[in-house]
């Protein structure tokens, strides 16, 4: 089928939730995606932070192939390979930089998405403040439910992911939304202080992504993440960190929360923990690990064979030596090189995880990400002026010089 009858079949039979760039891709090696015409383009995007090993990894494509061959689902009454495994992995990578004393068994349940993540760590959090209450004696309708996020955040489409989501342009079409939610400013400690001062005793979370994400790529400082951790600590609240795209290596550290000198209650991931296969987690650190009980949450797919076999095969390949110290290096070396770039007014970020704000004289970025397929590259705009880049971990520093000598002609086109 010719890419015009793809086209043509989408705009009739598929919900236009997305607006589609004008490629169809049909393979992808590495760092490579090819498109329908055979023409070859640099990813800088990983399917949105997702591809981490790259596309078609040989661990990967060869773990997915066998478990495929032998079951793909059974759900999860059962016991099946590898799930107890993914989960002590995980434990141990969220373990990777706590102090001795820290260290603490992590339990996860196992999604299909990073909303979904999101959504059991929402719910975990009302009913470990609810249990909370109910262990002093006091009525479970007056537990805390406040969730506390941070404004300019993302954490999903769901009603309850998107209530959470302090943006109110992406909330007004879906009002009413399910309360429970207030947000504050990223960075600002004086203001989450004075919130805590005024409704600690209705707050149950603070749920905040390290490295804002869908925004353009916003770290919080970690003097704010560190009150965070105190006044949640002091009032009994839960600290939430949503890693669902800063987490799994694309910061350089296992979890983006490693390197600001915090331990959360909870952390939530997706994107990369799979590289490609849709797949969500969320884990909770010692005793809060035990809040659920059968029946109080679950999935049909979340946890199944084929997922499961993708992260255990993805985990293995990231948790080699070296692997973090690789991210952390080609991530400098892009940020280095973009901040060269005449056009660029700022960068921003960790790993290979960065944004990058332009001049107003520079083409819009959205133009850049169009005329960028066209020089064959991928890329990304979360804002007018802000390119995002999300490159596989896999990235080399000469896809990085790459991508910089094709963005200056894009920025440019003097040159």
């Amino acid at each position: 089928m010719t890419y015009e009858q793809e086209v043509a079949l989408e705009q009739e039979y598929v919900m236009p939730t997305f607006g589609r760039k004008p490629v169809e891709f049909v393979e992808g090696s590495g760092m490579e995606l090819v498109d329908a015409e055979g023409n070859r383009y640099l990813d800088f995007l990983s399917g949105i932070g997702v591809c981490s090993l790259g596309h078609c990894h040989p661990a990967l494509v060869q773990a997915v192939t066998e478990q495929a061959s032998k079951l793909i689902h059974a759900s999860n009454y059962y016991y099946i390979e590898k799930r107890g495994e993914v989960a002590k992995m995980l434990s141990d990578l969220l373990n990777a930089e706590a102090a001795e004393g820290e260290r603490a068994p992590w339990k996860t349940f196992f999604a299909n998405s990073g909303a979904e993540a999101n959504e059991c760590a929402i719910k975990l959090a009302r009913l470990h403040a609810r249990n909370r209450a109910e262990a002093a004696g006091a009525p479970a309708d007056q537990a805390p439910r406040l969730v506390v996020t941070l404004k300019q955040s993302f954490h999903g489409r769901t009603l309850a992911t998107l209530a959470a989501t302090a943006q109110p342009a992406k909330q007004e079409a879906f009002q009413p939304l399910p309360q429970g939610f207030i947000a504050t400013p990223l960075n600002d400690v004086e203001a989450l202080e004075q919130l805590f001062a005024e409704r600690g005793g209705e707050i149950c979370a603070v749920m905040v992504e390290c490295i804002q994400g869908e925004a353009g790529v916003f770290p919080c400082t970690p003097e704010f993440l560190q009150a965070t951790r105190r006044l949640t600590a002091e009032r009994g609240a839960l600290l939430i960190c949503d890693e669902v795209q800063c987490g799994i290596f694309r910061a350089g550290k296992p979890f983006g929360f490693q390197l600001f000198g915090v331990v959360p209650d909870v952390v939530t991931m997706a994107k990369g923990i799979a590289s490609g296969m849709p797949m969500g987690a969320c884990a909770a650190r010692g005793a809060i690990g035990e809040t659920f009980a059968p029946g109080d949450h679950g999935s049909t797919f979340g946890g199944s064979n084929l997922a499961i076999a993708a992260a255990f095969a993805t985990l293995t390949e990231l948790g080699r030596p070296g692997f973090a110290a690789h991210v952390e290096e080609v991530g400098a070396y892009l940020r280095e090189r973009l901040a060269a770039l005449p056009q660029v007014t700022e960068v921003r970020g960790y790993g290979l995880m960065v944004g990058i704000d332009l001049t107003d004289n520079a083409p819009a970025a959205n133009d850049v990400v169009l005329a960028g397929l066209k020089s064959g590259l991928v890329l990304n705009a979360p804002r007018a002026h802000t390119l995002r880049f999300l490159p596989p971990l896999i990235c080399e520093k000469e896809h990085v010089d790459e991508l910089v000598v094709k963005l200056a002609a894009l920025l440019d086109p003097l040159l």
